[in-house]
């Protein structure tokens, strides 16, 4: 079975066994900020096995793209070096919250693996957990497994856990004999087995202190992985030998002119780059970019290990974005999406592989010649600070050095590596480290788990009475707050939109009672409450009293221009840089309106003029702005943009305005020229492939029309002409006052030149040197540096040390002549001279500038030039 036939099968499998078939949600975890991302398929159903969300079935199977690059999910250094390691994978999955348990599980795995992919029983062993005598019973009574191949094993191969606290239970797995007829079974030769299928019993809650109490609803989460699935049906030795992997195995052979499994070390290397080619591709498909903190940073360590085995291999130009060809060829039945953005994520790996071969060369070129030292004297280990030198100015992340050493003779100090690390990041006081989110705390979680839920009735009106479900102060749930308590409010009806999708949160006001309340914005909590930030201002609040809330018109107006105002932009970019100008982060604010866009260059002023045109002509026409609410297959299919890397649900809600068709769930204008004027304030890099363009609407829109025209208004006066005149005035004044500051600066020079005579008449000689030192008068760096090289020049042989006063600061320089240069070097006398006037500086041995912030120390400063020389 092809491994696509082998997906196929097992949702259809699951399905008829009243399975609801769930897409796979991306990469990116959108209901779990502890993750950097999805590394197993339960996480995106983790918050239903906690109760606090409902998917709409009670049953569930997916086949889900996982990542496992970090923390204890940690793959990446084995990937290439071993059969069956990965960074990106597929996971198949079938989930029971709180349904059906360990009968029904190892039944549907029993009937899978045996009947619809035909492997033989004689081929298969079960293990189960040590103590798990239902699960042992179980496979005795369902399957045809003799009882020595009913394992129990302990809890470190056999019980699963999502973390030190929660859910916790018993696994069950099944293993395919790669060696069958060999003596022995699993515990004695465990090498031999390939697990292929795992069944996760969460049955226990694990409090603080380890103590597990049985959960109400004992739940099933199943683990397949697809790619070890498919070597298993079609005979391959590694995963790597499988269809999943064969059009991108052929493509690296094209382009090296290796062939695979001859060589063990091209073998190696082209596993790595088929590997980390699939990772790079599912990775910037979900809207990850290159960089170097948090997810970016990781996805730019996949791509460097892969071009440095391209190099190994001999590919000396970029070609991993050659790579996405393949990947999508051999996943593209799957994962459609994947071919819609082919030309998008081809641009960000070329971009990033010429970036990062810029400086391979350099950096192995250093880390050879340090390689060499250490063979010479013995050392067998690289220093940590040199490493982080590597990274550094060089781009090498730890783990390509690390890489490098394990096919080299070396080790790396990693702890001097950290150490070096963190001391750059405090210098910079910006940390590299991902930091997650945490939201609002357990308390939130622990009210949504009670079934407390929120409705948003904010489409509609802009107030609405609810009752108070919740207060939560200091982090945890309380029963009442009074005047000047600043509280997070629950409630089960709202009309304040909670901050997500880059729309901020409502503001406004809240009545209950006697109690005046102000809210200072709206958060999500989970997936089905809404936490109001709140300070009572006067009275008493409690949990089940009635509450009356109005959220802030005004503002709320303005944010509804400013987000429709983001769909109309993004509409006109598509029009102006081509369909890969897509949406990658947003900030919709009721002052100003922020949009991130994929694209690979700065635009024009031309460019910024059309979308600008373009947006504001939608407005003009005044078409409605439809809501709708479909289907995700039927909105796609209707033309909806969806985002990168966004959650969505089976149903969501569709916003038109026009040509314009977006899934959002922001709060819009009735009609597009409610919007008003829109005009683009400013357009900037922040990463790169990723543009940002600024832009306020409406009110802000008029006032910055109103200033640009008072600014007119002030230079036509100030140059005495009309408007349509200012520009060509304004460079023509600019134009002669380049000319007359190169007139002053000729003069200046001229009168420097004319005084060189009186000051070479301080020169003397000291120690068989002759040496020039002398406080002179300078306008600036430029013309003392100037003066000095002129002296040098005119002295033959000799040492020239300047010193001035320039805007308050002391300036120094020293010049050596070529001759003297093996025994005085410039950069190190002016960097003694400079510690005298409080600062520091350097050069080069013939030419060197400092400066210091004591001016009145510069006679002392040049007078210590004689003694520096003199030795």
């Amino acid at each position: 079975m092809k491994a696509s036939e082998i997906r196929k099968s097992f949702l259809e499998f699951f399905e008829s066994k009243a399975h609801k078939v769930v897409k796979s949600s991306p990469l990116i975890p959108a209901s779990d900020p502890t993750l950097l991302f999805v590394n197993a398929g339960m996480v995106q159903f983790k918050n239903v096995f906690l109760g606090q969300e409902d998917v709409g079935a009670k049953r569930a199977a997916t086949s889900q793209k996982c990542l496992r690059v970090s923390g204890k999910h940690n793959d990446f250094e084995n990937v290439g070096r071993t059969p069956r390691h990965h960074t990106f994978f597929e996971m198949l999955g079938n989930f029971s919250f709180g349904d059906y348990f360990k009968k029904e599980a190892i039944e549907f795995a029993w009937e899978f693996v045996t009947k619809n992919l035909s492997i033989s029983p004689d081929l298969l062993t079960a293990t189960v957990f040590e103590t798990d005598d239902d699960a042992a019973n179980l496979w005795a009574e369902i399957s045809t497994l003799p009882p020595e191949r009913i394992v129990r094993l302990g809890e470190e191969e056999n019980f699963w856990s999502m973390g030190d606290t929660g859910p916790c239970g018993p696994c069950s797995e099944i293993h395919v004999d790669l060696a069958p007829g060999a003596p022995g079974g699993i515990v004695e030769d465990p090498e031999r087995f390939l697990e292929i299928w795992n069944l996760v019993f969460m049955q226990y809650n694990r409090d603080e202190k380890g103590k597990m109490t049985p959960l109400p609803a004992p739940s099933v989460d199943t683990g397949a992985g697809l790619e070890r699935i498919a070597a298993v049906m079609q005979d391959a030795p590694t995963n790597f030998d499988t269809d999943l992997f064969e059009p991108i195995r052929n493509q690296i052979a094209d382009i090296s002119g290796k062939k695979y499994g001859e060589d063990k070390d091209a073998t190696v290397s082209m596993r790595v780059i088929c590997d980390h080619a699939r990772a790079m591709t599912f990775l910037i498909g979900d809207a990850v970019l290159p960089s170097n903190i948090g997810r970016g940073y990781v996805l730019r360590r996949i791509m460097r290990r892969a071009a440095r085995h391209g190099v190994l291999l001999g590919i000396e130009k970029p070609f991993l974005y050659q790579m996405v060809d393949s990947v999508i060829a051999a996943m593209r039945d799957a994962y459609p999406e994947l071919e819609e953005r082919r030309s998008y994520i081809a641009k960000v790996v070329h971009s990033e592989e010429e970036r990062f071969l810029r400086t391979l060369a350099k950096g192995l070129k250093l880390l050879d010649d340090e390689r060499g030292r250490m063979a010479k004297s013995g050392e067998k280990v690289l220093a940590g600070d040199f490493a982080f030198k590597l990274y550094d100015t060089f781009g090498f992340p730890l783990d390509l050095t690390q890489d490098i050493g394990r096919s080299g003779d070396f080790t790396v100090d990693e702890k001097g590596f950290n150490e070096a690390l963190a001391l750059q990041r405090e210098k910079s006081s910006k940390g590299g480290k991902f930091e997650a989110e945490a939201g609002l705390g357990a308390a939130l979680g622990e009210l949504g788990g009670q079934g407390a839920t929120t409705k948003f009735v904010g489409y509609d009106t802009l107030s609405a009475e609810g009752e108070i479900l919740g207060i939560v102060k200091n982090g945890e749930l309380v029963s009442e707050a009074k005047d000047g308590d600043e509280v997070d409010i629950v409630t089960d009806v709202t009309p304040f939109y909670a901050e997500r999708g880059g729309q901020v949160g409502d503001t406004g006001s809240a009545k209950a009672g006697e109690a005046k309340i102000n809210i200072t914005g709206a958060l999500p909590a989970g997936e089905s409450l809404i936490a109001h930030k709140a300070r009572v201002e006067c009275g008493f609040v409690r949990v089940g009293q009635k509450i009356t809330l109005e959220v802030d018109r005004h503002r709320r107006d303005a944010i509804r221009r400013n987000h429709s105002a983001t769909h109309l932009l993004h509409y006109a970019l598509r029009q102006v840089l081509g369909s890969d100008a897509r949406q990658a982060g947003s900030l919709v604010a009721p002052d100003r309106l922020r949009f991130d866009f994929t694209h690979f260059q700065a635009m024009t002023d031309d460019e910024i003029k059309e979308v600008q045109r373009i947006a504001n002509q939608l407005v003009i026409r005044n078409e409605p702005v439809d809501t709708n609410v479909k289907s995700y297959d039927e909105a796609v299919e209707s033309g909806a943009v969806a985002l990168f890397g966004e959650k969505y649900g089976d149903e969501v809600r569709v916003v038109s305005c026009g040509v314009t068709k977006e899934l959002c769930g922001g709060t819009h204008v009735a009609c597009a020229g409610d919007i008003g004027p829109i005009i683009i304030t400013e357009e900037s890099s922040i990463a790169a492939g990723v543009r940002r363009i600024e832009a306020v609407t409406g009110d802000g829109a008029l006032d910055k029309i109103q200033a640009m025209m008072d600014m007119s208004k002030t230079l036509s006066l100030m140059y005495k002409v009309p408007a349509e005149e200012i520009a060509p005035r304004a460079k023509n004044v600019s134009d002669r006052v380049r000319e007359l500051e190169k007139e002053i600066s000729g003069l200046k020079e001229k009168l420097s030149a004319q005084s060189d005579g009186d000051i070479l008449g301080k020169v003397r000689e000291v120690g068989g040197v002759k040496l020039l030192a002398a406080v002179v008068e300078a306008s600036d760096a430029n013309q003392l540096r100037l003066q000095g090289a002129r002296l040098r020049d005119r002295m033959g042989s000799g040492i020239v040390a300047l010193g001035a006063e320039v805007k308050g600061k002391a300036m120094l320089c020293c010049m050596v002549s070529s001759d003297l240069t093996g025994r005085f070097q410039a950069g190190k006398i002016v960097g003694a001279l400079a510690k005298i006037v409080g600062g520091g500086g350097g050069g080069k041995p013939d030419m060197a500038q400092a400066g210091g912030a004591d001016p009145s120390k510069l006679q002392e400063a040049i007078d210590a030039a004689e003694k520096i020389i003199a030795g």
